[in-house]
């Protein structure tokens, strides 16, 4: 495969024929705007001003839409934006996301930064077990999302060459609340859910929103193993030249966690294993009761499988804006978070086989599993972010924009590992644990079959310094920016392995470790009409992989962009061409087992689509991408789960007192991993929705995911018959009530 012009021609071409046509058209009356383009961005931008005036891609999308889109978790709502690839496969967190090429490394979020309300939810995307989705909930209390790929994403945020994803919360400007009682149809699940806000004085507005759940969850067990919920709260006092807000959040929610299970290879195709569906098996029940490990400290710690993934996170924030005389606005962000947690899930090694190398001389079908038992010590972070900016009249039809800050923060990386192995029963549903003699056991201690990988407790600190600025100038239907940023990293810890007596003094080691990096970024945008407009950027951007994958390790991505936004009728359309190079050292992968890093080319056109006739509405997109390893073993090949094509849209139809419609998210195949040999089939989901105003302000609705219950592989992989694979959820159903106040 080669990189040099594969698809820019005939894209160019139906460019240029778009263009045309586009600027040929006189409007006479003014358009649909399904795509919101006038909506005014301030994710990732160093001016707010609307989508048409922004010389970056990005995507919005409302609370209504997040509801329609079936997503289970913040995640999963990525899913609907065109240029972002979300492997939500892993329940509600864990999981990896990235944009436009730009590679998934070692799982996370290494090139994505997710916000909540203009700050990282944490500083760095790829730590292993503990990723920024794992503290991000989607409730009530959100009221929309930005998404910005690529573009000044990299110099208005740290560790966000590729996108930054800005999870914006209500703030009790609109008066009202909601709440909502869902119930699972086939599936042990409940959720309340609920938000209130107003005003409480002249300038003084208030919010409050957030869930609590219990249930089994959408896949097989006979245990509650979803338990918890979120709080959240803001405070605003609005003067005539500004605002004050302070935040505050509660998070602690136990969610499964699914991962990889036992799958057999024909050839190079994945096939399911007798007794074992990737859509619903599931080996935490009530045949597991505990798993023992140690803490931080060296003390034996038993663990409780049915937690999964456990999460708490106590945030504080206050954000305050104020324009000053002569055009000068001061604003500044912060927040300080508590983060911590656990994460428990069962990583098969394999089939049968597997447990037979390892002793195994029973006759119960069985297979070798390892806990992957991390307690979440520490993910604390401490952040703030200063921003200066000045507005100069040049003259009539021209301004020039300043912009300094500084972005500073800390962000504590502290877990302890100790994954054991077992022998479980070769079964989706209801399986056991069986001993090396094929016996049923109540055995909580498993063999430290991982050695020295998985068997340490470290605690990293990392720190940031970031000073930033941009330029952006205005003139009539033109506007330029240019931003540059400078990371200042600085990481210090301890990392200790252990032994079967506890933490080895002997095996400790510390890190003090320094990386500074200098992002870049310039764009221009040009006003056509009214209703069409070009833009085009070029960017440089770097991220900090997380310590526990190695200290002071870089990814670098140099991307081109050029895009057109235009509204004509009842359509609008988005439509961007990218370039993205991606330059990274090798950072660890624990379930591979090996350091992977590579050079990345990676070219392609994202479109996104919003149209409307009368009760009819369509909104979606998809993104075809041509990527390529050019460097290592692999080089010429294909980055392993990177699909050539991937779309999603939204079909619904509105009436009377209702409304139905389907959420549609399709990939092609793509190749498990970089050697390109076994094959990660293509599927389409399909999510329907239905709703219906029982009366005033009372609305029933149902909703069914992957209403056809196809398997979707999102990642696999193993040597010969030792294979796993994950796929997406099976088929599930949810009725909610809601009344609106």
């Amino acid at each position: 495969m080669s990189m040099k012009n594969p698809v820019a021609r005939p894209l160019a071409v139906a460019l240029t024929l778009a263009l045309a046509q586009m600027a040929a058209q006189a409007q006479t009356a003014a358009p649909a705007d399904g795509l919101n383009l006038d909506r005014v961005i301030v994710t990732g931008t160093a001016v707010a001003k609307s989508k048409m005036d922004q010389s970056v891609s990005v995507s919005t999308i409302d609370a209504d839409s997040i509801v329609k889109s079936g997503a289970t978790s913040a995640a999963e709502v990525l899913r609907s934006v065109p240029g972002l690839r979300s492997e939500s496969s892993g329940g509600e967190g864990n999981a990896n996301i990235t944009a436009r090429g730009v590679p998934i490394s070692a799982g996370g979020s290494r090139y994505v930064s997710i916000h909540e309300d203009g700050l990282p939810v944490l500083l760095i995307g790829d730590a292993a077990f503990s990723t920024p989705d794992m503290f991000t909930r989607v409730d009530f209390f959100t009221d929309s999302l930005d998404a910005i790929r690529g573009g000044s994403a990299g110099t208005l945020g740290t560790n966000s060459p590729a996108a930054i994803v800005n999870f914006l919360s209500k703030t009790g400007k609109q008066a009202g609340g909601a709440v909502a009682f869902s119930r699972g149809l086939d599936h042990e699940q409940n959720r309340l859910d609920f938000a209130y806000g107003g005003t409480l004085a002249q300038g003084l507005t208030f919010q409050l929103g957030g869930f609590n759940r219990v249930g089994e969850g959408t896949r097989n067990t006979n245990i509650n193993v979803e338990n918890g919920g979120q709080f959240r709260a803001s405070l605003t006092k609005t003067f005539k030249d500004g605002y004050i807000r302070a935040t505050f959040k509660n998070l602690d929610d136990k969610t499964p966690t699914y991962l990889p299970v036992p799958v057999s290879l024909s050839g190079n195709t994945i096939k399911p294993i007798a007794g074992v569906d990737p859509r619903t098996a599931f080996f935490i029940n009530s045949n597991f009761p505990s798993d023992i490990a140690r803490d931080k400290n060296g003390n034996l710690v038993d663990v409780n499988p049915r937690d999964g993934l456990a999460v708490k996170s106590n945030a504080f924030g206050l954000e305050a804006q104020f324009k000053l005389a002569d055009g000068l606005t001061v604003t500044n962000k912060f927040r300080r978070a508590e983060n911590s947690g656990r994460f428990f899930g069962v990583f098969p090694a394999g089939g049968t086989q597997a447990a037979i190398d390892n002793g195994y001389r029973g006759t119960v079908p069985v297979f070798a599993a390892h806990t992957f038992n991390t307690s979440l010590d520490d993910f604390g972070n401490t952040l703030n972010d200063l921003k200066l900016q000045k507005s100069i009249k040049l003259d009539a039809q021209s301004n020039l924009t300043l912009t300094g800050g500084l972005f500073t923060g800390r962000q504590a990386d502290g877990a302890t590992w100790r994954f054991n192995r077992y022998n479980i029963e070769l079964k989706g549903d209801g399986a056991r644990l069986i001993d090396n003699l094929g016996k049923v056991t109540t055995s909580s201690v498993g063999p430290n079959f991982w050695g020295p990988c998985c068997y340490f407790t470290y605690h990293y600190d990392v720190a940031v310094t970031a000073p930033y600025a941009a330029a952006t100038w205005d003139n009539g239907p033109w506007s330029v920016d240019a931003s540059l940023r400078r990371d200042e990293f600085k990481t210090t810890g301890t990392r200790n392995e252990g032994t079967a007596a506890g933490w080895d003094p002997a095996q400790r080691t510390v890190v003090n470790n320094t990386r500074d990096v200098t992002s870049h970024s310039v764009g221009v945008n040009y006003r056509m009409t009214k209703d069409t407009a070009l833009f085009a950027r070029t960017s440089s951007g770097s991220s900090l992989q997380a310590p526990d994958r190695g200290i002071g390790l870089l990814g670098k991505t140099d991307q081109v962009e050029l895009g057109v936004k235009n509204r004509s009728g009842n359509l609008s359309s988005f439509i961007t061409l990218f370039s993205a190079k991606t330059r990274e050292d090798a950072g660890f992968e624990a379930t591979t087992q090996t350091f992977r890093g590579n050079n990345f080319d990676a070219m392609g056109v994202e479109a996104e689509l919003g149209w409307r006739a009368g009760a009819i509405s369509v909104t979606g997109g998809g993104t075809f991408t041509d990527a390529e390893i050019t460097s290592g073993d692999n080089k010429g090949k294909t980055p392993r789960r990177q699909a050539k094509f991937v779309y999603q849209f939204t079909p619904a139809y509105q009436f009377g007192s209702g409304e139905v419609g389907a959420s549609i998210v399709g990939t092609a195949k793509a190749f498990a991993q970089d050697d390109n040999q076994v094959v990660l089939p293509a599927y389409t989901v399909v999510n329907l929705f239905a709703s219906y105003d029982i009366r005033e302000n009372l609305t029933l609705s149902l909703g069914v995911n992957n209403a056809f219950n196809k398997i979707g592989y999102t990642e696999a992989e193993g040597q010969n018959a030792l294979y796993v694979a994950r796929s997406i959820n099976g088929r599930s159903a949810r009725a909610t009530l809601k009344y609106s106040f």
